[in-house]
């Protein structure tokens, strides 16, 4: 009988979609869920919980100065302790920026196996599947031992309710905090209220056909108008148009969209890495031999410079 723990990320009160979708995930081959909540624990973070599946809700009860709150350190051994005391021999979490900063530090806790970036996991067998080599390649990841760490790929699991009873259970007993590390600084980045890269539904990105930085405003614009976020190739951030933030692709990020539109993006295989398992690729671009063109469902060839204020008419 497998018991997991799955780490939520929670903003403005609620439960991240793309945290829902690794509860379906472990779901599917896990019988008793456990979610780990950091963030403080509001009424509608338990009903989202109990609607998707989880048996036992832990709030960890970290400290409120964010000094300690936010510590990696300490929510990683917050995270270890509930693992250890409640007997969970699987975790789960989030390959988001939070995520690749807090799995690591778990398994190494635990000195427990870790696979990252997984599209889909077997938590009975221990079976991970991940894109390998820019994305050529599926690999399937057989990870042993008593305890097993996974981190999901943001919207590779399309959330599903399950409906159950959950219970609440706080952890009275706080970790202490490292002397070897100091959180000195928080900041969240300047999104300006738009979706996260990792978790939007929608991604406008643009590339080298943009030219310069001014004119990377028509991606941040349209976005807004699509209530999608911005994101760039490679070239756009080594050209500084645009911060490494938004860079999609292999040494970017990894994303898992509905919707990706590739603006004045060649399409290299470094960058196809990055994107590949969106569910729907638009692809605009006047040059239509670009490899972009030949590895998307729809292509708008054309100029993006009349294509893209065109489109925010529409909209």
């Amino acid at each position: 009988m497998k018991q997991a723990g799955i780490i939520i990320e929670a903003e403005h009160g609620r439960v991240r979609e793309t945290s829902l979708g690794v509860i379906t995930l472990a779901a599917k081959t896990a019988d008793f869920l456990t979610a780990l909540v950091m963030d403080g624990i509001t009424h509608e973070i338990t009903e989202q919980l109990a609607e998707y599946g989880i048996h036992t809700i832990v709030d960890l009860a970290l400290a409120d100065t964010p000094e300690i709150r936010l510590n990696p350190a300490v929510r990683a051994a917050a995270v270890v302790q509930a693992a250890r005391e409640l007997n969970l021999d699987r975790v789960l979490g989030l390959s988001s920026p939070e995520g690749k900063d807090l799995l690591p530090r778990v398994a190494a806790l635990l000195d427990a196996p870790l696979v990252m970036d997984c599209v889909d996991v077997d938590l009975n067998t221990g079976l991970a599947k991940t894109s390998q080599y820019s994305g050529k390649v599926m690999a399937q990841i057989e990870l042993t031992g008593e305890t097993l760490v996974f981190g999901v790929r943001p919207n590779a699991v399309l959330p599903e309710p399950r409906p159950v009873q959950a219970k609440t259970v706080v952890m009275t007993e706080h970790v202490a905090v490292p002397e070897n590390i100091t959180l000195l600084s928080w900041d969240d980045g300047d999104s300006e209220g738009r979706p996260s890269l990792v978790e939007a539904d929608i991604i406008i990105a643009g590339g080298r056909g943009l030219k310069n930085k001014d004119n990377f405003s028509l991606i941040v614009d349209c976005a807004e108008k699509l209530n999608a976020a911005p994101g760039a190739s490679r070239v756009a951030v080594d050209e500084g148009w645009v911060p490494y933030a938004l860079q999609v692709g292999q040494t970017g990020e990894k994303v898992s969209p509905q919707v990706y539109i590739a603006c004045g993006i060649s399409g290299s295989i470094q960058h196809f890495a990055g994107m590949k398992t969106a569910k729907m690729i638009i692809a605009v671009n006047k040059d239509e031999n670009a490899a972009i063109m030949a590895n998307c469902d729809y292509q708008v060839p054309g100029d993006l410079f009349d294509i893209l204020p065109e489109i925010m008419k529409q909209l």
